[in-house]
């Protein structure tokens, strides 16, 4: 996040017709201006906001809150269960060995597209290939795991990420089922919030086409649920 200093905010003022001295500044006090008019700004100018606000900061306003939210709804490929135990293993509690989806493609990738028609070939490459990617993966979550494991162990008691320590210990008693359920909806609280890393919160924050037909009922269970546990 650069300076506010660094942060111009003539071309937003401009377009919606404000003096330069107005107040809530976009430049010192970026969110609650947001909370007044990010409905009535176009994409373009709201990106502008990524130089001055995380986005942590921004789950505070509700209108982005409720992007995300819809976002979630509409299912993307990034919260799919294969892809979001692969993009975050460590919050993955699950009982099957990691790799085990990109160990599969690997191997059909091979017998589909590799070495002509030399079947027995094919066959035992595609299982060499698959071994291969399958302890990849595993490694690279080993790594992500004990990585997150000393960073907890750096944290405060009171730090926000005992939340995902009880999750787990829940997800430990549950069905595999029930866990991957919980995994996903963990993910998806935690990129509502601004809490989940490596994805693209701009392309959802500052698109307003995630304002349109938002299920209000839907919206108002998810926070109510999301309180309750």
């Amino acid at each position: 996040m650069s300076d506010a200093t660094d942060f111009d905010p003539t071309p937003i003022l401009k377009y919606l017709g404000l003096p330069d001295t107005y107040q809530p500044s976009p430049r010192t006090a970026p969110l609650d201006f947001l909370h007044r008019h990010v409905r009535s700004l176009p994409p373009h100018l709201l990106r502008l906001f990524s130089a001055n606000t995380t986005p942590r900061q921004r789950s505070a306003i509700p209108a982005i809150r409720n992007r995300r939210l819809k976002y979630t709804q509409s299912n993307p490929p990034e919260f799919s269960p294969a892809n979001a135990k692969s993009a975050w293993p460590a919050l993955w509690e699950g009982r099957e060995r990691p790799g085990k989806e990109q160990a599969q493609e690997e191997k059909e990738w091979a017998e589909k597209e590799f070495l002509g028609d030399g079947k027995q070939q094919v066959g035992k490459l595609g299982s060499l290939l698959g071994e291969y990617e399958e302890e990849r993966e595993s490694e690279r979550v080993r790594t992500i795991r004990r990585q997150r494991a000393e960073y907890i162990e750096s944290l405060p008691e009171e730090d926000e990420e005992s939340d995902d320590e009880e999750q787990a210990a829940i997800a430990q008693e549950a069905s595999p089922a029930e866990a991957e359920e919980m995994f996903l909806r963990l993910v998806k609280e935690r990129f509502i919030y601004g809490f989940l890393e490596s994805i693209d919160y701009d392309k959802v924050d500052w698109d307003e086409r995630w304002d349109e037909d938002l299920d209000r009922e839907a919206e108002e269970r998810w926070f109510e649920d999301e309180e309750e546990g």
